[in-house]
């Protein structure tokens, strides 16, 4: 009597896109592996279902991840009966993403394995073990969060640009020891012209209305994955902000705190003093917070 065929699905991950570019890359790799183990159960009745389920650049701390939503909507479908990844953290890094998981797993009578690690989710102790195995690496990507978020706070008391999207007025820093901010000249001159308005114009709300009548937009930013953001006009709160920050003085702000930064300022002191003090005016002269912040922005 042939055994029943047990229909495997592998999935693969990686937290970022670095080096996926690379012709044989990290998810290559754990594929690689996977299939290897595939074919040595042939006798127990596995087989390798085609498609493949890859998140690259996708962290293990949430589910939410194509690939893996994918995947699991083929489960509950009942299409897979198993599914094979390299380690357990490639499938989740939190414990309670992995109960969820092998909840959805019992309910189709599906199970998944590791290749590295001999663990069978159809029995208690195995279940026992996985979950002091995940509760170990949730605790070490907190820990890790700890580290580098310490790593942050040390580098912005150093005057570091730390990441994310830079203000109008400057570009993404060049040079990977001072991760200093580079100076955008043309839109270094566009933050000025917004200050010296906003102090003609003295509010907020008619700074807005005045540079939609003219046409001004917003930068047009490309993340990494191709997605198109800004070019749309003004608001009133990305005004607001825009005429609070200090990064335009050459500080680095990190949480309420301001520090010296290695970029240069692109706005006057005095200029961006008598900014302050106007939106300071405008907030003492109303009655209340909430007919401030419409005043106001």
């Amino acid at each position: 009597m042939s055994r029943p065929r047990i229909r495997c699905a592998i999935y693969t991950r990686k937290s970022t896109e670095e080096g996926l570019d690379q012709a044989f890359n990290s998810l290559d790799a754990q594929r690689e592996a996977c299939e290897a183990y595939i074919k040595s159960q042939a006798a127990e009745g596995w087989v390798l279902v085609p498609t493949a389920y890859d998140d690259g650049g996708f962290s293990g701390g949430n589910m939410d991840r194509p690939a893996l939503q994918r995947l699991l909507a083929q489960v509950d479908a009942g299409l897979i009966d198993t599914i094979v990844v390299y380690k357990i953290d490639r499938l989740t890094r939190a414990l309670s993403d992995f109960a969820r998981i092998v909840e959805r797993l019992d309910r189709r009578g599906a199970s998944f394995v590791s290749v590295t690690q001999a663990f069978n989710t159809t029995t208690s102790m195995g279940r026992l073990t996985l979950n002091v195995l995940l509760s170990f690496a949730q605790f070490e990507r907190e820990v890790t969060g700890e580290r580098i978020r310490d790593k942050i706070a040390a580098s912005k008391k150093k005057g570091m640009w730390m990441g994310g999207v830079p203000p109008l007025g400057y570009d993404l820093p060049t040079d990977a020891m001072t991760r200093a901010l580079v100076v955008n000249e043309a839109e270094a001159e566009q933050v000025r012209t917004l200050y010296r308005l906003y102090l003609e114009l003295g509010s907020v709300a008619a700074l807005a209305q005045q540079l939609e009548a003219e046409g001004w937009l917003t930068r047009v930013r490309v993340s990494r994955k191709g997605n198109h953001s800004g070019g749309v006009p003004y608001s009133r709160g990305a005004l607001f902000h825009l005429l609070k920050n200090r990064i335009y003085l050459g500080e680095i702000i990190h949480g309420e705190l301001s520090m010296p930064g290695r970029h240069p300022a692109i706005v006057d002191p005095d200029l961006f003093e008598a900014a302050q003090q106007r939106l300071r005016a405008v907030l003492s002269s109303v009655d209340g917070p909430c007919t401030a912040r419409v005043n106001l922005v």
